[in-house]
């Protein structure tokens, strides 16, 4: 029950913290704003959340962890590890339900909360170990760890790269745009780890 607990006041911070930021612009919300929003005390949300962007950014990515374990595990026993863990990580950044546009636009012209959506990747890692193991549970953990941590870091260069290419749109002053396919950008980073996941996968 504490922990339904805590799960549901994290929900409540996130989904105030980008209501708010969407409302006033993120650089006009208060952490005491939020923590108002949500009904609880600037203590409490500082248990949950360092910073307004990381609330922010974690309404926009939640449950990212667990459904990119979930598309790996999904994957049928034929299609190889490289295939199922690059197939489900570009999945994430495919599927528009995990960039409302709104959210997403905000994030591409606030520098504070680009890098905290960068940063934020990590959190796929330990799904992702989780996973590998699930799939080939004669795999050492600490070998689907190092995996994970690849795909992760991986990951980040792409979102990196796509930001940075952000242009401003000229009729639209400060209208950031990124340039490019995020899921193709995503693949292309990934490609490269495709033979250490697979022959870690036959050992």
């Amino acid at each position: 029950m504490r922990e339904r607990k805590k799960q549901a006041t994290r929900e409540a911070l996130r989904t105030a913290a980008l209501r708010l930021a969407l409302e006033r612009g993120p650089e006009n919300v208060r952490v005491d704003d939020i923590a108002e929003a949500a009904g609880v005390s600037p203590r409490t949300y500082n248990n949950y959340f360092s910073s307004r962007e990381e609330a922010i950014i974690a309404a926009v990515t939640a449950e990212r962890g667990s459904r990119v374990a979930a598309a790996v595990a999904a994957r049928s026993a034929e299609v190889s590890l490289a295939d199922a863990v690059i197939d489900a990580v570009v999945e994430l950044y495919t599927d528009s339900g995990d960039h409302p546009p709104d959210a997403l636009l905000m994030i591409t012209t606030s520098p504070a909360l680009r890098a905290c959506y960068v940063d934020t990747v990590t959190t796929i890692e330990g799904p992702i170990a989780e996973a590998i193991v699930e799939r080939r549970p004669s795999m050492d953990h600490l070998t689907a760890k190092v995996l994970s941590a690849s795909v992760g870091a991986a990951a980040k260069v792409a979102l990196r790269q796509w930001l940075q290419s952000a242009s401003v749109t000229p009729s639209m002053s400060g209208f950031v745009v990124p340039s490019g396919s995020l899921p193709d950008l995503v693949r292309t980073t990934l490609m490269p780890l495709a033979p250490a996941l697979d022959a870690a996968a036959t050992h």
